[in-house]
C-alpha cells in the first residue's frame, strides 16, 4: 500500500503526492478519513431495501464540484482518521446492524486501504460491497477492485468539457468517466438480484440533471445508450439538485431544476428505453443531506 501512496496516481489528477508524509490533491493521507457510517435509507430501492445500505462516507474528493451537497467532507475534508483494522470493524458492525450491503462513498483515493480492509474481513463479511463515486476515475484503479467490489454506482455528470471544467475543475471528466464506467460494467457484469429484489452485483449509472443544462443531460443519456449494452446497467435519473456550497457564484445553477427541465430529460430517457429509476422532484430537499457527525466511526 505504501508504495502506491508514496507517489499517488489513483485518480485522473495524478498529483504524485507522497501521502505517507502529506495529503494529495484530494485531501487524503495515509490513513482512511471518514465522516459517518450508518444505515442509509435514501439510495435506490434495490440498494437501500428495507433495512438500509451500510454507508461509509470517506472525506476528501478528487473532484471540486461547486455545488456539492457533501462539501463539508468533500471540499473541507471534515472527518476522522482511523486505522484499517477499525475500518474493518465498521464494515462488520454495519453488517451486524442488518445492512444489505457496504456502500463506499467517494473512496477513490482510499482504494488501497479499502482493499486491505476487505482482505481483513474475508470470510466474515458476506454482504455485497458497493463502490459509490463521482465517476472521475482511472480504469486502472477500478481494475484494482476486481474481486472486491460487487456493485458500482458511478455518477456520469457531464458531456461538455467546458461545463465540467467550470463546475468541477475537471475538463477531462467525460473521457475518464466514460472509460471508467465501461470498466465497471466489465467487472460487475449484468445486474443480478436476490429473491427480495436487492442488487447482488451490477452497475447503476447515476445522472443528476442540473438547472439550465438539460441539453447536456440529454447528450449524456444518448451517449450512455450508445456506449454500453442496454442490459448491462441500470440508469438512475436524479432530480435532487439543490444549490449548495459555491453554486451561488453561478447564477444559472443557483436554483433547483424546474419540472419542465426534468420532464424533458426524463422524456429522452423513456424514448431511449432505459431500465432503472426516475427520482421524484420532492427529493430536492436539504434534509436528505446527511449530518456528518462522525457517528459510527
Amino acid at each position: 500500500m505504501n508504495d502506491i501512496l508514496k507517489s499517488c496516481e489513483l485518480c485522473p489528477r495524478r498529483c504524485g503526492a507522497d501521502r505517507t508524509k502529506t495529503v494529495g490533491f484530494c485531501g487524503g493521507g495515509a490513513l482512511p478519513r471518514l465522516a459517518k457510517a450508518y444505515l442509509h435509507m435514501w439510495e435506490e430501492p434495490c440498494i437501500s431495501g428495507t433495512r438500509g445500505s451500510g454507508t461509509v462516507f470517506f472525506s476528501g474528493c478528487s473532484l471540486k464540484c461547486c455545488f456539492c451537497q457533501n462539501y463539508r467532507i468533500s471540499a473541507e475534508n471534515f472527518g476522522k482518521e482511523i486505522s484499517v483494522s477499525r475500518l474493518a470493524e465498521i464494515f462488520l458492525e454495519l453488517q451486524d446492524k442488518g445492512a444489505h450491503n457496504i456502500n463506499l462513498v467517494s473512496a477513490t483515493h482510499y482504494v488501497p486501504q479499502v482493499i486491505e480492509t476487505l482482505d481483513l474481513c474475508k470470510g466474515r463479511l458476506n454482504i455485497p460491497v458497493a463502490y459509490n463515486s463521482g465517476g472521475y476515475e482511472l480504469p486502472e484503479t477500478i481494475e484494482m477492485l476486481r474481486g472486491y467490489v460487487d456493485i458500482f454506482m458511478p455518477d456520469f455528470k457531464y458531456y461538455d468539457s467546458e461545463i465540467s471544467e467550470k463546475y468541477s475543475a475537471a475538463k477531462d471528466y467525460f473521457s475518464y468517466a466514460s472509460a471508467a464506467i465501461g470498466k465497471m460494467i466489465e467487472i460487475a457484469g449484468k445486474p443480478v438480484y436476490d429473491e427480495n429484489g436487492l442488487m447482488k452485483s451490477g452497475v447503476i449509472i447515476r445522472h443528476m440533471v442540473l438547472p439550465s443544462h438539460r441539453k447536456d443531460s440529454e447528450k449524456i443519456l444518448r451517449t450512455i445508450a450508445e456506449m454500453y449494452p442496454k442490459d448491462s446497467y441500470l440508469l438512475s435519473l436524479m432530480s435532487q439538485y439543490t444549490p449548495f456550497y459555491k453554486s451561488c457564484e453561478h447564477k444559472e445553477i443557483n436554483r433547483r431544476i424546474s419540472t419542465y427541465e426534468y420532464e424533458k430529460v426524463a422524456q429522452v430517457a423513456a424514448e431511449l428505453g432505459f431500465d432503472g429509476f426516475m427520482q421524484e422532484r420532492s427529493s430536492a430537499k436539504e434534509e436528505y443531506t446527511p449530518d456528518f457527525d462522525l457517528s459510527g466511526i
